[in-house]
């Protein structure tokens, strides 16, 4: 796996990049950059306004999500129309001004569908944000200057640490319970499989904490309930949103996820103070799947997950697991989140424009219309709206970053 997505011509590494062959919540709408700017600003605020501020995305692709960020931070005007934003709750984050920002509407209390260019970000912002994105690919040719590019962590950020479906594509190592015990699942370059050797003692010790059989057979486990993924809403490409692998009711596979827990324990020590988030598609541990999650991606379909560099090989990320990783490295409590919990608490929801729009501004009415129809996309529980975000502060709490989010105890 580290080899196909990885390796001299590895699928992250050569080609157009991800976002040819899949749609995240990046690539989705330009809600989420909008978002992720209020989420900035209250972290500059919880940091005292810090002479340089960071923000650090790891797994970037080709900088999809800090182009945008890029667009915001700088005050560029936005477009109009409505965006499906919703007026923050009392103690939320202040009202985004950004590609995706509105204005109150007189008429309904909600923001206006109707033209409104926002007002650019405080100029304070503008002047000392620091873009930098993480990705063993290439520079890409068209990058503006303003984002830096490496192929590994910096260390000593003050600021925000961003991985967006990164720990999906963290290599690990699949097993199999067999009547012996858990025995790795190898897998070749065209895919087939075979049984190996007993797992390590380190590897049967994160299985028997984070992915618990209740029977020798692995009967009891939970389904997950994973079916194909559906087509992304206006796009030709799939959301990686499930995993699209049948569920046999007694065989049972796990993903061990140490080297997922390790990396994200490793990005969150790179944080001097700020926050970590990850975004992902993921599972606790009383609802693990009964037969893993292992799939792949290529040109717009899921396909059989085929390590051979041709396509993505992922899987879902245990997230109780790596944010209890995390939360050692920090020492602070985290939050767990739905995405669809999350965009809301930012301001966004998807809510349809008022009918009385399309009599007064049909234009504007369609625009508010596609707008609400991008902000449902991310939303949806049955898709991208189920991905989970976990907020990791250093040095700072959940309550001064996320008013209204309640930090979560570390489970097991």
């Amino acid at each position: 796996m580290e080899r196909a997505l990885y390796g001299p011509g590895g699928f992250f590494v050569s080609g157009a990049g991800p976002a040819a062959h899949f749609r995240t919540s990046v690539h989705a709408s330009p809600v989420l950059s909008s978002c992720l700017l209020g989420l900035l600003n209250s972290l500059d605020r919880a940091l005292g306004h810090p002479p340089r501020l960071d923000v650090v995305d790891v797994g970037a692709g080709r900088a999809e999500l800090l182009r945008a960020l890029l667009v915001g931070v700088s005050g560029e005007p936005a477009h109009s129309g409505r965006s499906g934003l919703i007026p923050p709750r009392a103690g939320s984050p202040e009202t985004l001004t950004t590609t995706a920002a509105v204005r109150p509407s007189p008429a309904s209390g909600l923001r206006s569908a109707g033209p409104s260019p926002a007002a650019p970000l405080p100029l304070p912002l503008a002047g000392r944000v620091r873009l930098t994105a993480v990705e063993k690919a290439p520079r890409p040719e068209d990058l503006p200057a303003e984002i830096d590019w490496l192929d590994e962590i910096p260390d000593g950020i003050t600021g925000l640490l961003l991985a967006t479906e990164w720990l999906d594509n963290v290599p690990l190592d699949l097993a199999l319970h067999t009547p012996e015990g858990w025995r790795y699942l190898l897998v070749d370059p065209t895919g087939e499989e075979s049984v190996g050797d007993l797992v390590t003692a380190a590897d049967t010790d994160w299985l028997d904490r984070w992915w618990p059989l209740t029977g020798s057979d692995g009967a009891g486990l939970t389904g997950s309930g994973f079916q194909a993924a559906r087509p992304a809403e206006g796009s030709s490409l799939t959301a990686r949103s499930r995993s699209g692998r049948p569920e046999p009711p007694t065989a049972s596979r796990a993903e061990i996820g140490r080297t997922r827990d390790k990396a994200w324990a490793d990005a969150v020590q790179r944080i001097e103070k700020g926050c970590a988030l990850a975004v992902d598609y993921g599972h606790l541990r009383d609802g693990r799947p009964v037969d893993g999650t292992l799939t792949g991606y290529r040109g717009g379909r899921q396909v059989p997950p085929v390590p051979d560099g041709s396509g993505d090989v992922t899987a879902h990320v245990a997230m109780d697991s790596v944010a209890s990783a995390g939360e050692r490295v920090a020492g602070c409590a985290y939050t767990l989140v739905t995405q669809r919990e999350g965009l809301r608490a930012l301001g966004a929801d998807g809510g349809r424009p008022p009918l009385s729009l399309a009599a007064q501004d049909p234009a504007g009415y369609v625009r508010a219309l596609a707008a609400a129809s991008a902000v449902a996309e991310l939303t949806d529980p049955a898709g991208l709206g189920g991905h989970w975000w976990l907020l990791q502060p250093v040095g700072v709490s959940v309550a001064q970053v996320m008013p209204g989010w309640d930090p979560c105890a570390c489970p097991g």
